[in-house]
This record gives C-alpha cells, structure tokens and sequence, in this order.
C-alpha cells in the first residue's frame, strides 16, 4: 500500500488553509506575536500553556493543532503515530532571545523560561504532550525546504512499522517571517475518516513541494 497525506495545514503570507479551505486571513501582518494571537483566539483554543511557548512552539502547535482538530488520535495504537518536523534556523529565533538576556554582564539575567526552548525539538514536545503522543520522533535542519529528506524518513518509519501513521511538515521562524506546513501521513486505506472537501494526495516529494506553496 502506498503512503498517503489525509489532511493538512498551511500558516504563511498572512493566511491560514486547513485541507484547502482557508480559514483566517490577514491582509496586514504588524508582527508574528499579532498574527498567531489572533488567530489562538479565533480558533477558540483553549490550552493556557500555548502563551508561555516561544514563537517556534506556538507556530507548530497551533499547526497540529488545526491539522489533528477533525481527527482522533486515539484510533493509531499506543506510541504509533510519529511526528517528524524540519527547518531551517534550527531555533535560532530563541536562542537570539536568550543572548540577548546574557549580552550585558552589568544586567545579567538569563531567562529559565527562554532557554528551555533553545532546542529546535522541543516544539515537537509540545505537540506531544498536547496530544498525548508516545511515537518515534525528530527534527531535521537542513537549509531549505528538503523535501526529499523528509519523504525518505517518513516513509520509512511508515513503511517499516514504526508508525501507523506521522505528523510531518515544515516550522520555519525567524523574527516575523515564518512558514508552517503540516501533514498527516498514513498508509493508503487505513481507515482514516476523509473530509468530503479534501481527497487524499500521494505522499511525494511533488505533493509536498505543492502543499508549501499553496494559493
């Protein structure tokens, strides 16, 4: 059976598509922290944690977060659904945060709260615990978008029983210029629930390519 992406999430350009259907919509974007508040608040998530998160874990896991919402996660086997995530600044954009907490010696202060995420994985964390995953995960840093890289890893958690089933995608941050794409990868005919609005496309590196420059 081949592999298969069930659903999606796009966050880029000031819009919001969910499965080809765009959902939010910002015609001028002030900053980021504007950008994903609004968009925490349209969607009426509620998790209290998501405001203590750095702007890489908030941009993942509002992404999951839509991407998972007309799922069950419950349906894969304990520890079967994997999530593989990649970028390019690692995370870097927190790591800027926390230099700048140690730069002056006169005022030194780092901050517990920013240096815990000066890990490019631990967005993954986030979505984990949010979801209650137990699966094979990892985050890749390459320099662009590699979409190659990732079909191959995927494939081969799903095609080698790994995983049931993963969450894969691009989280790229870097100040106010940011970009996530997020896919559920499963094999064909397992008995994902489809939405009627979106036909399940192959899992190739040419899907991926299209789902990071969506309309």
């Amino acid at each position: 059976m081949d592999n298969q992406i069930t659903a999606y999430t796009y966050i880029g350009e000031g819009k919001v598509v969910v499965n080809k259907r765009l959902i939010f919509y910002q015609e001028k974007i002030a900053t980021f922290a504007e950008f994903i508040r609004a968009l925490y608040k349209q969607e009426q998530v509620s998790y209290p944690k998501f405001y203590k998160m750095d702007s890489l874990s908030k941009l993942g896991f509002i992404s999951a977060e839509l991407l998972l919402r007309n799922e069950n996660p419950g349906r894969f086997k304990p520890g079967s659904l994997a999530v593989v995530l990649a970028n390019s600044s690692s995370s870097l954009d927190t790591d800027l945060a926390h230099q700048d907490s140690i730069r002056n010696r006169s005022a030194y202060f780092p901050s517990p709260s920013v240096f815990v995420y000066t890990l490019a994985n631990i967005v993954i964390g986030e979505i984990c615990i949010r979801n209650g995953l137990k699966g094979e995960n990892a985050f890749l840093v390459s320099e662009k978008f590699n979409p190659a890289q990732l079909q191959e890893y995927v494939s081969d958690l799903l095609d080698n029983g790994y995983a049931e089933a993963c969450i894969c995608g691009w989280v790229e941050i870097l100040g106010n210029n940011f970009k996530a794409v997020m896919a559920l990868v499963e094999k064909e005919g397992s008995g994902a629930v489809l939405k009627k609005e979106f036909a399940p496309l192959p899992f190739t590196e040419a899907s991926l390519n299209d789902l990071m420059n969506v309309n």
